[in-house]
């Protein structure tokens, strides 16, 4: 993910929820945020949608935000510039699973919602569903799949996981909570199979280390050995599955 820019600063006031700013590549849509318990502005953006999110302690002021928005612009603007196009969820789109193009398909007259088929997806219904219906099959998908590397990984390394969720998250792949529950992001079932095994045995090891320490990348490198390739693809090519929808 995009690393972070930040300062310092102190002073309160109310904010909008967002603004459209102008910047060097246009006109460009801020979102503010504030939170309790951030020491200082910071300033990101958005890989799904390029929208520039800036965060603000309790008693920082928008001018404090837009300071720092204003003295990183040309960062701002080169990280807009640089995120891969959006993919629509239209008939003919060339959309990948596990790795492999397929293309999108609508059948008008189908019945089944979303299926996958001879490297298609295929869509019936009306077209004001057909979108929601591609995502719904990739959610469904991402959960299976993504079910059965934790049970593996899990049986291998003598652990016992608690629910598994796939969600539509903003920063992680992948979170393992205290109580052992373990959330993905439904769009790793675009990514190639040696990916979501990383990222499965990621969140495993993390049911008995719940830090990045040596002991846990130990553990990660006895259950995948795609650490080093797949971290290299999340990289550099994950940021177009934000894209996607």
């Amino acid at each position: 993910m995009a690393p972070i820019i930040a300062w310092r600063h102190s002073a309160g006031m109310d904010l909008p929820d967002s603004e459209i700013i102008a910047l060097l590549a246009g006109p460009t849509l801020v979102s503010w945020r504030r939170n309790a318990r951030a020491k200082r502005v910071s300033l990101r953006v958005d890989p799904r949608n390029g929208t520039v999110i800036v965060t603000l302690p309790p008693r920082a002021s928008r001018r404090a935000g837009l300071a720092l928005l204003t003295s990183h612009a040309d960062w701002v603007v080169a990280r807009i510039e640089a995120l891969p196009g959006a993919l629509a969820l239209v008939d003919g789109t060339m959309l990948p699973f596990c790795g492999v193009p397929h293309r999108i398909s609508f059948v008008p007259g189908g019945r089944g919602g979303a299926w996958i088929a001879d490297g298609e997806i295929r869509v019936s219904g009306e077209p004001e569903f057909r979108a929601r219906r591609v995502t719904d099959l990739l959610r469904r998908e991402a959960r299976r799949g993504l079910s059965a590397i934790v049970a593996d990984k899990a049986t291998k390394a003598g652990l016992r996981p608690g629910r598994i969720t796939v969600k539509d998250t903003k920063t992680r792949w992948g979170s393992c909570a205290a109580n052992g529950n373990l959330a993905f992001s439904w769009r790793l079932i675009m990514a190639p199979a040696y990916v979501q095994d990383y990222v499965g045995a990621h969140e495993v090891a993390h049911l008995r280390h719940m830090n990045h320490g040596q002991m846990f990348w130990d553990l990660v490198s006895e259950l995948t050995d795609h650490r080093q390739t797949a971290g290299t693809w999340l990289r550099d090519s994950g940021p177009a599955l934000l894209r996607v929808g």
